[in-house]
């Protein structure tokens, strides 16, 4: 079934081709496709295109649909041609003419816009709920290993006193930036565009304002023609934001592969957490993390792919970007289960106490000691100058006394501050406000 069709049989070949994957990736878009089928059966009532009789009987068959969807039990039949497609024809079996009223005002083009923007909003809530399970156990572990010294590199050469609570803690507080722009990228998504059917509109008097509201979007798209356009752009947006999370995650599994190796010797993951070698029986191997980084690499390259897939195009519709699918919508499940598998690994792992003690490590102090030597009054590059000469002359030996104060610094991570930074990003998204107008709109009856 093709709602297109005109009388007239598509060449198997073309057909096979121009379909592509869009059937498997729609099935993540069915309870979408229906909620926007319910507000759009609303509102059609709402302007006498149908009557309250024909809303009452659709919205029973949309809802029964929907609770199938919910269930993983929605599928779309050989030779249709996507979600819209099989919703419609669902309909029209059960309800006959009154299933052929619902497409009225609208095109498949705004029908998946609207469905990828429910979709991507409920995606972002769950890879934020995800994320902040990663952030609290960062935190835990950056206040558990607070006192804990470790080596801190710059150009990766010993540089200065770290520790394993500024490590973590790092890390938690570059999440809070990776969240805020994931809700920068929530609220693009959470814009209407229902209604720009085709990306010219429609002669119906469409009430706009209402499906906004009954779908708990922040506001709709105005302009029909650039509801259009935001195909590719949107899900380009919210991909720098998965990327970006990514990217923390990335360089956290490389800094614990690195830590993890002999030469260092810094954190170590329980036996049942590693992998070992065909060949070598000492091996325990941080696969975990390795794979981690791997994955992670892969979603950054999200944003290029969806670039080269939009990058130049006109304005109006063109099937280039169903292919944005493919690669957009896999990549919420893959960045959650890394997220996951850090926030599991990471609240296993353990440190190496007492690693400063170690000789080799002993010059990082050499700041400490030229600071020293300048609270008691002696010029910073005469202080400087002083423990200089004592490293290259080998008359070094370090005091091993720290002491910081400032905001961020060893002596004062600040995590409460930066846990009420989340606090404050994760409360911007209003999860509950599209929650509860879902909800009411699945509780909707005549």
């Amino acid at each position: 079934m093709k709602l297109w069709e005109k009388g007239y049989s598509v060449n198997e070949l073309i057909e096979r081709f121009t379909v592509g994957k869009d059937r498997e990736m729609d099935s993540y878009l069915a309870t979408a496709d229906v909620l926007g089928n319910m507000a759009h059966a609303i509102m059609l009532e709402s302007i006498e295109l149908l009557t309250r009789e024909e809303l009452r009987q659709l919205l029973g068959r949309l809802k029964e649909i929907y609770r199938t969807a919910e269930r993983g039990e929605f599928l779309i039949e050989e030779g249709v041609e996507d979600v819209h497609s099989q919703v419609e024809a669902l309909l029209t079996r059960q309800l006959g003419s009154i299933g052929k009223k619902i497409h009225s005002g609208r095109s498949r083009n705004d029908q998946v816009l609207l469905d990828l923007k429910l979709f991507t909003r409920d995606a972002i809530a769950d890879v934020v709920t995800a994320g902040r399970e990663l952030f609290d156990v960062l935190i835990r572990q950056a206040a558990r290993y607070g006192d804990f010294l470790m080596p801190g590199y710059t150009h990766l050469q010993v540089a200065m006193p770290s520790s394993f609570g500024l490590w973590f803690g790092a890390y938690a507080e570059s999440l809070t930036d990776d969240f805020l722009l994931l809700q920068a990228a929530y609220r693009i998504a959470n814009q209407n565009p229902l209604g720009s059917a085709a990306g010219y509109g429609s002669s119906f008097p469409l009430n706009r304002r209402l499906t906004t509201e009954l779908l708990g979007f922040e506001k709709m798209n105005y302009n029909v023609v650039y509801a259009q356009m935001g195909r590719g752009k949107m899900e380009k947006t919210v991909s720098f934001a998965l990327a970006s999370i990514a990217a923390t995650l990335s360089r956290l599994a490389f800094d614990v592969c690195l830590f993890m190796s002999q030469n260092f010797g810094f954190v170590k993951l329980p036996d049942e957490l590693t992998t070992g070698s065909s060949i070598m029986p000492h091996k325990k191997n941080p696969d975990v993390f390795e794979l981690l980084r791997g994955h992670c690499n892969r979603i950054q390259a999200l944003p290029a792919d969806i670039t080269l897939l939009v990058n130049n195009l006109p304005s109006g519709y063109f099937r280039d970007m169903q292919l944005i699918k493919e690669v957009f919508i896999p990549a919420f499940d893959e960045l959650k289960s890394c997220i996951n598998i850090a926030t599991f690994a990471l609240s296993e792992i353990k440190i190496t106490p007492d690693i400063m003690d170690d000789d080799k490590y002993k010059y990082a102090f050499s700041v400490e000691d030229v600071n020293r030597l300048v609270m008691q009054g002696v010029p910073f590059r005469d202080a400087y100058r002083q423990i200089g000469e004592k490293i290259q002359t080998g008359e070094y030996e370090p005091s091993r006394v720290i002491a910081y104060t400032h905001e961020g610094s060893l002596g004062n991570l600040c995590l409460p501050e930066i846990t009420a930074r989340m606090d404050e990003i994760i409360a911007s998204f209003n999860f509950a406000k599209t929650d509860a107008a879902i909800k009411k709109l699945l509780d909707y009856s005549i």
